[in-house]
């Protein structure tokens, strides 16, 4: 087994919570260089559920994740699915009067964008500058081994009852998320929620996330003939379906770049700092020259306000084209959705202004997608959110900062439905430079440990002998 040096007889003799709290940093410490390497083993495994060519990679990302949620003392440990992707379900039982912690992060990744983009391979685990880079490092695969660390740094004994939950496609949506909870709520109920998939605003600093956006997703088609008709001869009068649909989607900005589909909410509460504009940019890879698109401070446009992009567009390869105006075309458009919005008012309201922004007579077919989430407003007060800013801010030496993220996650409002009472903590495995979903995506190692730390302050801290 890989635990840490805070064995368990140990910890039944410390009886001050000085103690208990002088230890952690030892026992922590003597975790990290095995939950590294496991860190590594899953990064090397391409757990890309949206893909079906990888579902056998994502069912043994799962079979992994259980093997090493049983070596850290789990019992009771099954992988669970409702139609969809793999999950992980494990338990720690609480000891007397000891409340319950869900731990939750997720073992699928995103595509890689192009494996030839990356400066090294996505699936080969490669350290640079104090950095691991690979598909899944930080989202959310350091995320599953915070938890794992913690649990070993315990000795499998944590001060709290722990219920590990590690999602199998939540980089797809969590589309059967609804349907795994109510078959399994018992099994998952909880006091507190531990969500390991969030980012830091530094390295060195903390970040608890309060508010989420939302997001939906739909495809727009358009048509405008029976079959491609040649360009030269019926050019001119006819238009093509491209050009349309390169119209339509125009539609969905001012020009000033805010989103401009009437009837979505923007949010209203205060937000943190600006990050510095100059690294902000470097941070999401602008090119020289480019500028930021809307109004408002990037804080407001990143948390509070809706944004809406393009995701991809069905359109002839350029090395493929012939002199032909296209009939049909279609693009999948997203929609993230500031906190406060509503789901299927939002739908609505891009369906309406796609199909009112479509030009020429063309014939349009709005298909809503399966990527959808609420948008999220996180109650910050109660002992669960005291208990993690003392031990996140003892962890990184520095305070907490509590602020919106961009993203979304479909998770979140689906266990606050199903558990109401428990106390909901968005934790971050990230930081801006770890470029989530993107290429060279990275964990920043020294801040992994200092995440792995505070987490295992958290549960000292929640526990009733300490508390």
């Amino acid at each position: 087994m890989h635990f840490g040096t805070l064995g368990y007889e140990a910890m039944r003799s410390i009886g001050r919570v000085s103690d208990l709290r002088r230890r952690l940093p030892a026992a922590v410490t003597a975790a990290l260089p095995a939950a590294r390497d496991d860190l590594e083993r899953l990064v090397r495994i391409p757990s890309i559920w949206a893909d079906p060519a990888h579902a056998a990679d994502t069912r043994r990302s799962a079979e992994d994740v259980a093997e090493l949620a049983r070596d850290a003392g789990g019992r009771d440990v099954r992988i669970l699915a409702a139609g969809g992707g793999p999950a992980v379900v494990a338990h720690w039982p609480a000891p007397p009067g000891a409340p319950t912690v869900l731990l939750y992060a997720h073992h699928d990744v995103q595509p890689t964008g192009g494996d030839d983009l990356w400066t090294s391979p996505p699936f080969e685990p490669t350290e640079r500058d104090g950095r691991l880079y690979g598909r899944g490092a930080a989202d959310d695969k350091a995320g599953v081994m915070t938890h794992l660390a913690v649990l070993r740094a315990y000795a499998g004994r944590p001060p709290v009852g722990v219920t590990l939950f590690v999602e199998g496609e939540e980089e797809s949506g969590s589309p059967t998320l609804t349907a795994l909870l109510d078959e399994h709520r018992e099994a998952l109920t909880c006091d507190v929620i531990v969500i390991a998939d969030s980012a830091n605003p530094a390295v060195d600093v903390p970040g608890l996330t309060t508010s989420l956006r939302g997001l939906v997703d739909l495809t727009v088609e358009v048509a405008m003939l029976e079959r491609p008709a040649h360009s030269g001869v019926f050019g001119g009068p006819v238009g093509d379906a491209l050009t349309a649909l390169c119209r339509t989607l125009a539609s969905l900005h001012d020009e000033r770049g805010d989103v401009a589909v009437s009837g979505l909410v923007q949010g209203r509460s205060d937000a943190p700092p600006d990050p510095d504009e100059s690294t902000y940019r470097s941070d999401a890879g602008l090119l020289p020259g480019v500028t930021l698109i809307g109004t408002g401070s990037i804080a407001e446009r990143s948390y509070q306000k809706p944004a809406v992009a393009v995701l991809g567009i069905d359109a002839p390869r350029t090395d493929d084209v012939a002199n032909v105006l296209l009939p049909r075309a279609r693009a999948v458009v997203s929609l993230r959705l500031a906190p406060g919005d509503d789901v299927v008012k939002a739908q609505r309201a891009l369906t309406e202004h796609l199909e009112a922004h479509v030009p020429w007579g063309a014939q349009v077919t709005v298909t809503l997608g399966t990527g959808v989430a609420e948008p999220v407003s996180l109650d910050t007060a109660g002992a669960a959110y005291d208990a993690a800013r003392r031990a996140y801010a003892e962890a990184f030496g520095s305070a907490v900062v509590e602020c919106g993220l961009g993203g979304s996650i479909p998770f979140i409002a689906e266990f606050a439905r199903t558990f109401p009472g428990a106390a909901v903590l968005v934790t971050g495995v990230g930081d801006p430079a770890s470029r989530w979903h993107g290429i060279d995506e990275s964990v920043h190692l020294e801040m992994f440990g200092r995440g792995v730390l505070a987490e295992a302050l958290l549960l000292a801290e929640l526990a009733p002998s300490v508390s």
